[in-house]
């Protein structure tokens, strides 16, 4: 925040006592923009260089805290003069000596303190009023306004639905499953701007959940303002700011429900998986173990077990799986093995078939009328605060009008009403579509029929294959292979197997999860009684 001219007239005062003084200039050493408190500063390291070689006779500057506001770095260039025998003069000061030395490098490091204090407490007072400390997140909009004694405000913000529309896609889809990498390519081949204006990548969608960065976990989307989670502690070698994380306790959290971006549900899906990928990776406060969050390379990789040892069950070659055990130890009896599209086309082909149970059928009707709902009310949502800002603003140049018309008017009143009318354009450019009323769909029995015949066919569509992979195999906890009478046997062990089971048992006879080498077993998983039921 330095003045454009600052280092010019640091100059000029110079020359002036170098004039009265008969010295001649030998060279300038300035920083533009970068804070007396470092040592990386181009020109001052220049300045220290030249005076080991003896290019100069005498430094003089406008004051002390002009070279350095740190004690120990005015110390040690004073230590470096002295030893040269060169005098260091400056035109606040006159010549200076240890005493001005120890007492005005204590006054600047206290200065630089008190300032950091002052700053923190103004922004922490700007938090407290709901506005925004610095900068603007992806999703939000600066909003320009004055204040009534005419100065402009700082710190408010509003809802850009474009942006926000990216940000909710966002969500739902690490939500379904999709890595942030995947995520960030796939906006890239959209041709979508990320924040500033930059590509998309990884880091910008996942971030750091301890420091609160990325999008993922910028808790301003769920309608909560938090400030003061970290602050910055300069590197006495380097000088380089590091991020130190602040207690909880000193956090400051505002509830700001007008800048939600991302309903709770979604924000809390998202955050359970995170929760869940991290459990994976850091175990007992361990090493960062990252190749454990891998994305599965096959449809039901890492939950096939053995039956008889409990180990794994893994590709032995290029198709076939086996158990691990046998392969590397040589300690499990079960040497049977099975191709895996073997493996996979049994059990979806005995999932596809119970999963057309009537009863299974009514619930995905349910389910798709509830999320219908939910989505429309999500757009009714945006629409009422779009309408209800789209009529502050309307009120607000009503009043200015009015004002005009009783004879008062200020250059003020005119920017502001330009200022607002500029925004109302930008609203009614930006109004959504009134939503439609609630409706059941015609087909949807139907629907979900020719869905889960399609069963295979969803889990290869790159579009879905994702978010019905990981939704498959969270209800699944184990898929064991159990050898019997020289074939394996396939167990389901978990929720799933729970649902089908329990729909089963409702029919006198229902479609048999087998085929003609295969018999697959379905046992109850957790909040079910640990029943088997053999179909």
């Amino acid at each position: 925040m330095q003045s454009r001219t600052s280092i010019e007239d640091q100059v000029r005062l110079c020359q002036k006592r170098i004039d009265l003084e008969g010295w001649h200039l030998t060279e300038v050493y300035a920083d533009h923009g970068i804070s007396g408190a470092t040592l990386s500063r181009p020109g001052y390291r220049k300045l220290t260089e030249d005076a080991r070689n003896g290019v100069f006779d005498i430094l003089l500057a406008e004051s002390i805290d002009r070279l350095s506001r740190d004690q120990e770095h005015i110390a040690a260039l004073y230590k470096l003069l002295t030893y040269r025998s060169i005098p260091l003069v400056t035109v606040a000061e006159g010549e200076i000596s240890e005493l001005h030395i120890g007492l005005k490098g204590t006054m600047s490091a206290l200065y630089l303190k008190d300032l950091a204090q002052k700053t923190h407490r103004g922004l922490e007072g700007r938090v407290r009023k709901k506005r925004s400390a610095g900068g603007v997140s992806y999703g939000y909009d600066v909003v320009r306004t004055l204040g009534s004694d005419g100065m402009p405000t700082t710190g408010e913000r509003v809802i850009n639905e474009e942006e926000a529309s990216i940000v909710r896609q966002v969500f739902g889809q690490f939500a379904s499953g999709r890595s942030p990498r995947a995520i960030a390519a796939a906006l890239n081949l959209q041709g979508i701007d990320g924040p500033r204006g930059t590509a998309w990548g990884a880091s910008t969608i996942y971030g750091n959940w301890r420091r609160g960065t990325g999008l993922l976990n910028n808790e301003l989307y769920a309608g909560k303002l938090v400030w003061n989670r970290q602050r910055f502690v300069k590197d006495p070698d380097t000088g380089r700011r590091q991020a130190r994380p602040n207690p909880p306790e000193q956090w400051i959290v505002e509830e700001v429900p007008d800048l939600r971006i991302v309903e709770e549900d979604l924000w809390n899906e998202v955050k359970a998986r995170q929760t869940e990928t991290r459990s994976q990776i850091v175990v007992d406060q361990g090493p960062i173990r990252s190749e454990r969050a891998r994305r599965p390379r096959h449809l039901f990789s890492g939950i096939i077990e053995c039956g008889v040892c409990g180990g794994g069950f893994i590709l032995v070659n290029k198709h076939q799986y086996g158990c691990a055990n046998v392969r590397n130890r040589g300690t499990c009896a079960n040497r049977l093995t099975m191709r895996r599209d073997s493996l996979e086309d049994a059990v979806l082909d005995g999932l596809r078939d119970s999963l057309l149970h009537p009863d299974l059928v009514a619930e995905f009707v349910g389910e798709y009328q509830r999320e219908w709902n939910r989505l429309r009310g999500e757009e009714n949502a945006v629409r009422q605060r779009h309408d209800a800002e789209l009529q502050k603003v309307d009120r607000q140049i009503a009043n200015i009008v009015t004002a005009v018309k009783n004879g008062l008017h200020s250059e003020a009143m005119g920017e502001e009403l330009r200022s607002l009318e500029d925004r109302k354009r930008q609203l009614k450019q930006a109004q959504p579509t009134a939503p439609e009323p609630p409706r059941l769909h015609p087909g949807l029995a139907e629907l979900y029929r020719r869905k889960v015949t399609d069963l295979r066919a969803s889990l290869n569509d790159d579009a879905l294959k994702a978010e019905a992979a990981e939704r498959l195999r969270s209800l699944l906890s184990a898929i064991r292979m159990i050898p019997e009478n020289g074939r394996l046997r396939i167990e389901l062990v978990g929720e799933l197997a729970a649902i089908l089971a329990l729909g089963e048992l409702g029919m006198q006879k229902g479609p048999s999860l087998a085929t003609e080498a295969l018999s697959i077993t379905l046992v109850a998983g957790v909040g079910f009684e640990p029943t088997t039921f053999r179909l």
